[in-house]
């Protein structure tokens, strides 16, 4: 596909100012007013100012546009995000934020711009002692749940393009989709500190033909999600050119109940995530996981460069098996850690072709209940029970970039 570009039209220009008082109602009413197809455009003030603003709605064929050096930032209220009077506590369900961007049903538009768009997840809470992310953690510590705002819920939209955005520092996940048909991402920053807990950077879910190309993302969880729940499939995922950092990796998974299918990795780096690729699902929430392409793809510094396992879970039961099969990896190069091809059990085999993928010789294959087929390239360090050729360890060279300023 092409690149897009930056709207023709604009339909209001707002600039940042030192007021105290947040944007929500300017911001809102000029998205409101705009026609589609046009922009709502927003250039930097002076320095250092910035738009402030609660939770905005996004409106069908409207396009929200940051210049460089203009700043969205989230407001930390917890009352601005509320529901029903839980958002910014702990209990046992969770969900009681309202996200800070919403899309619900539109068709076309999204955010485009060198600008960021900060969900100020470690600033204190208005009113409280905690950030965001320490309420996270808390629960995680206390066994509960948080009630923290996403930074953008994706709802039944259609066609929605991201475009030179920087994402940065949200309170949870940063873009969350739900049965979308059809979303680009391109040239897209996503930047949050590896301990953010519950920070997804792109989680597509049960959605269809989603792009994400030539884009930048560090997480503290998975740089990428690609899931289908109850809400229906996940297909037609293409990832084109990307570099993730710190983070849990390219992950498809957990939830694979609806079936997860036509994914196309090529032309990725993975420097420094936990699990670089993931395919993760349980008995509990499982389903199949097929076509899926991996292509030329370069990792280091990753504890399981390959981490395909069924049994995400050790402890779920449930009827829902998960199938991973007719998976390719082609010219997938790493370095050292564990290479995990777990299938379920004999009549719900992982089914796999490796072609080209090198390691170190001391990465360690860890396989249970794996139908295996390798092509031309090869497989290093040799599968189990395989004999092992004299060929030196070379890794990946000249595919390595630091993250990018703008």
């Amino acid at each position: 596909m092409s690149e897009p570009g930056l709207p023709v039209s604009v339909c209001a220009t707002l600039t940042s100012s030192a007021q105290s008082k947040e944007d929500t109602q300017r911001l809102q009413d000029s998205i409101n007013h705009c026609q589609p197809g046009s922009a709502v455009r927003l250039i930097a003030g002076a320095p250092g100012t910035r738009f402030v603003s609660g939770p905005l709605i996004m409106k069908s064929g409207v396009t929200l546009w940051l210049d460089r050096d203009a700043v969205l930032a989230a407001t930390t209220d917890p009352r601005a995000y509320d529901n029903d009077g839980r958002c910014g506590t702990l209990d046992d369900k969770g969900n009681g934020c309202r996200p800070f961007i919403l899309f619900k049903g539109t068709q076309g538009g999204g955010i485009v711009g060198e600008g960021v768009i900060d969900g100020q997840g470690g600033q204190a809470m208005f009113g409280h002692s905690e950030t965001w992310w320490q309420l996270a953690r808390r629960a995680q510590t206390e066994s509960s749940k948080q009630n923290i705002p996403r930074l953008i819920q994706i709802d039944h939209a259609h066609d929605i393009t991201f475009y030179k955005v920087t994402l940065h520092n949200s309170p949870n996940f940063h873009v969350a989709m739900n049965g979308v048909q059809g979303a680009t991402f391109w040239d897209v920053r996503i930047d949050t500190p590896a301990d953010a807990r519950n920070t997804d950077g792109i989680d597509p879910g049960a959605s269809q033909d989603v792009t994400i190309a030539h884009s930048f993302i560090r997480t503290g969880d998975d740089n990428v999600a690609i899931k289908a729940g109850s809400g229906g499939a996940t297909r037609y995922i293409s990832l084109i050119d990307n570099h993730f950092y710190w983070g849990h990796g390219l992950s498809i998974g957990s939830e694979t109940v609806g079936g997860v299918s036509d994914v196309r990795v090529q032309g990725l780096t993975l420097d420094g995530t936990t699990s670089g690729l993931r395919i993760k699902s349980d008995a509990s929430r499982g389903g199949v996981v097929s076509n899926v392409r991996y292509e030329h793809v370069c990792l280091r510094n990753n504890r399981r460069p390959i981490d395909f396992d069924t049994r995400y879970d050790a402890k779920a039961q449930g009827s829902e098996i998960p199938v991973f099969r007719d998976i390719v990896l082609r010219d997938v190069i790493g370095a050292s850690g564990d290479l995990v091809l777990r299938g379920y059990d004999d009549t719900h085999q992982l089914g796999i072709t490796l072609d080209g993928v090198r390691f170190a010789p001391d990465a360690r294959w860890q396989i249970e209940f794996a139908r295996i087929e390798t092509g031309p390239g090869g497989v290093r360090p040799a599968l189990p029970g395989k004999s092992q050729g004299s060929e030196e360890f070379a890794g990946c060279a000249g595919n390595w970039v630091s993250f990018p300023g703008r």
